[in-house]
C-alpha cells in the first residue's frame, strides 16, 4: 500500500470517532426526555397508597430547564377520577441569578395547578395502610434535583369537595397567584424571615383572598408571620355547607374571615376571626321544621349582632405548642359579646399578632424536648415501616 493510500486511511479513522461521539450525543438528547419521563414515573409509582404519572416532558439543555406536562397524584382506593394532584404544566430550571451568588437553586413556575380534596377518597384506608403524607411529598421534591428558591403559581386551585352530601358541597378557591421567594435564604440578608409569600385568589361566593407575610423554610419546623383575609363571600354560596352540616340557608349577606398566625421554634400563636354582615337566615323556600330552626337562631342572632354594623362576630385565639395547639373557648364566647354590645370588630386583619409573639423563650426548652420526641416517634413510623 503506497504513502498516499495510507495517508487517506488514517483521515478516514480520524473523523469516524468524533462523527460516532456526536451521533451518540444526539441519540442521547433525544432519548433524554424519555429517560427522565420514564424515571419520574417510577418515583410516582412507588408511593405507598398513591398513583401517579407524567404524561409528557420537555427539556430544554441550553438554559437549564424542563417542562412537565400532565402530572398527577391520586389516592389508590379514590372512588372518584378527580385527582389529589393535578399540575398541567410545571417549568422547573436553575436560577441564573443565584449562581452568581455560589448557590445552586431552582425556581418553579406552575400554570393552573389544581389540589383537590375529595372527602371521600381520602377517608378510605388502603389495604396496605394509612399512606403517610410525607411519602408523596417528599416523591416530588424527588422529582425536583435541587433546592427550590422561588416558587410561582399562576392561575391555581384548591378545593374540598364531599359528594356523599345532598347536594354535594363544593369549597373552592379559584385563580390563585402565589408568589413565594428566596425560600433558600440565597439573598443573606441576616433576617429571621427571609423569604417573603404573598398570594390572592377569588373564593366560593366571589370572596377576595389576600395573604401576605414572611417564613424561613430552611428550619426543620418553619418559622413564619402571616396575615390572611378572606373579603365580601356570598353567604348563600355556602349554603350547601351550613345546610347539610347545621340546617341553616342564607337568604342574603356576606362573610368574611381574618387570621394573623406567627410560629417561631414550633410554637404557634395568633387568630381567627369570622364575620357575618347583614345576613338574613330564613329563605322562602325552607320547610315548616327548617324554618322553625333558622327562625330560633335568628333570633339569637338578632341578640348576638352589633346593630350598629349589622355583624355577627367573634375573635377566636389560638395558641401552643403545633403538636397541642388550642383555642380558648370563654374569650370566643366573650369577644361575640364584646362583638355585639361594646365595640364592633372590623372586616380587617388587625395587625396585632407579630413573630416575637410566638418566641417564648422560657417554653424553648420544652419546645426542643417535644420535637425531639417527635422526631424520634416519626424516625421509630419509618423503620417500623421498612421492616413490614
Amino acid at each position: 500500500m503506497s504513502k498516499v493510500q495510507k495517508r487517506k486511511k488514517y483521515k478516514k479513522k480520524r473523523y469516524i470517532l468524533p462523527i460516532t461521539i456526536i451521533v451518540l450525543l444526539i441519540a442521547f438528547r433525544i432519548y433524554l426526555p424519555t429517560l427522565v419521563k420514564n424515571y419520574m414515573n417510577d418515583v410516582l409509582a412507588d408511593i405507598p397508597g398513591y398513583y401517579g404519572q407524567v404524561e409528557d416532558v420537555d427539556i430544554s439543555l441550553w438554559r437549564g430547564a424542563y417542562q412537565l406536562n400532565g402530572l398527577y397524584l391520586n389516592k389508590k382506593t379514590a372512588q372518584s377520577e378527580v385527582p389529589f394532584l393535578n399540575f398541567p404544566e410545571t417549568n422547573i430550571s436553575i436560577e441564573w441569578r443565584a449562581l452568581l451568588k455560589g448557590k445552586i437553586v431552582s425556581e418553579i413556575e406552575m400554570h393552573s395547578p389544581e389540589v383537590i380534596y375529595v372527602f371521600e377518597d381520602q377517608e378510605k384506608t388502603p389495604t396496605e395502610g394509612e399512606p403517610d403524607v410525607e411519602d408523596w411529598t417528599k416523591a416530588l421534591t424527588d422529582i425536583v434535583p435541587l433546592d427550590i428558591n422561588n416558587f410561582q403559581v399562576y392561575n391555581g386551585k384548591l378545593a374540598f369537595v364531599q359528594l356523599q352530601a345532598n347536594p354535594n358541597i363544593d369549597l373552592f378557591i379559584n385563580d390563585l397567584r402565589l408568589s413565594a421567594k428566596n425560600l433558600r435564604n440565597v439573598k443573606q440578608e441576616n433576617k429571621v424571615l427571609p423569604s417573603p409569600i404573598i398570594a390572592t385568589g377569588t373564593s366560593i361566593g366571589n370572596g377576595k383572598l389576600n395573604l401576605d407575610g414572611k417564613i424561613n423554610l430552611i428550619k426543620e419546623i418553619p418559622d413564619m408571620d402571616i396575615s390572611l383575609s378572606l373579603k365580601e363571600a356570598d353567604a348563600t354560596a355556602l349554603n350547601d355547607l351550613t345546610n347539610f352540616y347545621a340546617g341553616l340557608d342564607f337568604e342574603s349577606g356576606s362573610v368574611g374571615v381574618f387570621t394573623e398566625i406567627a410560629i417561631a421554634d414550633g410554637y404557634l400563636k395568633g387568630y381567627i376571626k369570622p364575620l357575618l354582615t347583614n345576613t338574613k337566615l330564613i329563605g322562602k323556600e325552607d320547610g315548616f321544621l327548617e324554618t322553625l330552626w333558622e327562625g330560633f337562631v335568628g333570633v339569637f342572632k338578632f341578640i348576638l349582632k352589633n346593630q350598629g354594623t349589622d355583624t355577627v362576630a367573634t375573635k377566636v385565639p389560638i395558641e401552643g405548642d403545633l403538636s397541642q395547639v388550642g383555642s380558648k373557648v370563654f374569650p370566643t364566647v366573650l369577644n361575640i359579646f364584646k362583638n355585639a354590645w361594646i365595640q364592633a370588630f372590623t372586616g380587617n386583619v388587625d395587625d396585632n399578632i407579630e413573630y416575637k409573639d410566638a418566641f417564648q423563650e422560657d417554653k424553648k426548652e420544652s419546645r426542643k424536648e417535644s420535637r425531639k420526641q417527635r422526631r424520634e416517634e416519626r424516625k421509630k413510623k419509618r423503620q417500623d415501616k421498612k421492616e413490614e
